[in-house]
C-alpha cells in the first residue's frame, strides 16, 4: 500500500473520528443533564442537612454561577451543550465545580494521571507475561488439566467484581497477615531515602495491580487460546508437521506467530486503559488516581470535569481504533486499507 493511499485513509478516517467524537460529546452532556439530580440540588441538601436555610435567591444564583438550569427541558439542555462547546472551541474547558480549580489541571494532573498510569502499564505487562504462556499451554494441550486449570482463572478473571476480589485481597493480606499497607500511596511524615521511599510506594501498589493483573488475565487469555486454537487446525500447520518439524518450532515458530496479529493489534485498544484509571480498585486502596478523581466527580455531577474526562477518553478510543487498523495492515500484508 503506497504512502499516498495511506495518507488518504488515515485523513478519511480523521474526519470521521471527528464526527464520532461530536456525537459521543453531544449524547454525553445530555445524559449528564438528565440525571436525577445535579450538582446544586446536592450542595442544597448537603447545607439543609447542616441546618442552614438556604433561599430562593440563593438557589438561582447557584444555578447562574455554574451556568445550569433547574429546569431540564430540551432547549436549555441544547443551549447549554452549545454553550459548552463554544468555551471548547476557545480553549476555555471551564472549573471543577467541586474545587472551582481549571478542569485541566486537575484532569493531567502529573501525580493523579502518573498514579494511573503506572498502575495500568505495569498490570498490562504483568498481563501479557502471564496471559499469553497460559493460553498457549491451554490450546497445545486441549482438553487435559493445563486447559481445565486456565478455563477455570479464566472465568475467575472475567466473573469476580473488582470491588470484591479488591477488597478480598485487602482482607487477607492486609488487615490479617499484615504483609501489605490496606489504602494509600504511602507512609507520611516517614525520613525516608530515596530507595526506601520507592519500596514504600511499591509496596502500596502491590495489592492493586495484582487486583487489576488477576482480574484482566483471564480475558487475554481466553483471547490467545482461542486464535492458538484456531491456528492449530490450519492445513500449514499440519504440512509443517508432516514435514517432521518439531512441536515447539510448530507452534512457536508458525503458529504463535499467526496468533500474534490480533494480539499485537489489541495493544492499540489498550490506550485508554492506560490513562483512565481503574475506578473500583482506586476507590478500594484509596489511591490518588485519575479513576478515583473522576468517580467522586460523577457522583457529585461535575459536568466539567466529566465531559472533559470521557472526551479525552473518547479520543483515546479512536486514536486507538485507527492504529488498531494500521497495526493489523503492518503485520498481515493480506489486509488492505480502504
Amino acid at each position: 500500500m503506497g504512502a499516498a493511499s495511506t495518507f488518504k485513509y488515515i485523513l478519511k478516517r480523521i474526519v470521521v473520528s471527528i464526527l464520532i467524537l461530536f456525537g459521543v460529546s453531544i449524547i454525553l452532556y445530555a445524559l449528564l443533564r438528565c440525571m436525577p439530580t445535579d450538582f446544586v440540588e446536592q450542595r442544597i441538601l448537603a447545607l439543609n442537612q447542616t441546618g442552614e436555610t438556604v433561599s430562593q435567591e440563593f438557589i438561582d444564583q447557584l444555578y447562574k454561577t455554574y451556568g445550569l438550569s433547574k429546569e431540564r427541558t430540551f432547549s436549555t439542555i441544547v443551549g447549554g451543550y452549545f454553550t459548552w462547546l463554544g468555551n471548547v472551541f476557545k480553549g476555555n474547558f471551564g472549573n471543577s465545580f467541586i474545587n472551582q480549580r481549571p478542569v485541566i489541571s486537575e484532569i493531567f494532573d502529573p501525580n493523579r494521571m502518573g498514579t494511573s498510569f503506572f498502575v495500568a502499564a505495569i498490570s498490562t505487562v504483568f498481563e501479557f507475561l502471564i496471559a499469553i504462556p497460559l493460553g498457549i499451554t491451554a490450546a497445545t494441550h486441549q482438553y487435559s488439566v493445563r486447559d481445565y486449570v486456565v478455563t477455570v482463572l479464566v472465568l475467575i478473571g472475567i466473573s469476580l467484581p473488582s470491588f470484591f476480589f479488591g477488597n478480598l485481597l485487602k482482607d487477607i493480606f492486609a488487615n490479617k497477615l499484615g504483609w501489605f499497607p490496606p489504602s494509600g500511596m504511602g507512609n507520611a511524615g516517614m525520613n525516608y531515602t530515596p530507595l526506601q521511599k520507592a519500596m514504600d510506594y511499591m509496596k502500596h501498589m502491590f495489592l492493586p495491580i495484582l487486583t487489576v493483573v488477576i482480574l484482566s488475565i483471564g480475558g487475554r487469555m481466553r483471547m490467545t487460546r482461542t486464535n492458538m486454537l484456531e491456528v492449530m487446525n490450519s492445513d500449514y500447520i499440519r504440512t509443517a508437521r508432516a514435514k517432521g518439524l518439531k512441536e515447539s518450532k510448530v507452534i512457536y515458530k508458525h503458529a504463535f506467530r499467526n496468533t500474534m496479529i490480533p494480539l499485537v493489534t489489541s495493544l492499540a485498544g489498550l490506550i485508554p486503559s492506560l490513562f483512565s484509571g481503574a475506578m473500583i480498585t482506586e476507590q478500594v486502596f484509596d489511591l490518588t488516581g485519575i479513576g478515583n478523581y473522576a468517580l467522586k466527580a460523577m457522583t457529585q455531577g461535575d459536568i466539567p470535569v466529566i465531559m472533559v474526562y470521557n472526551m479525552f477518553l473518547a479520543i483515546l478510543s479512536v486514536l486507538g481504533v485507527l492504529l488498531a487498523d494500521l497495526m493489523y495492515a503492518v503485520v498481515d500484508p493480506r489486509v488492505k486499507l480502504g
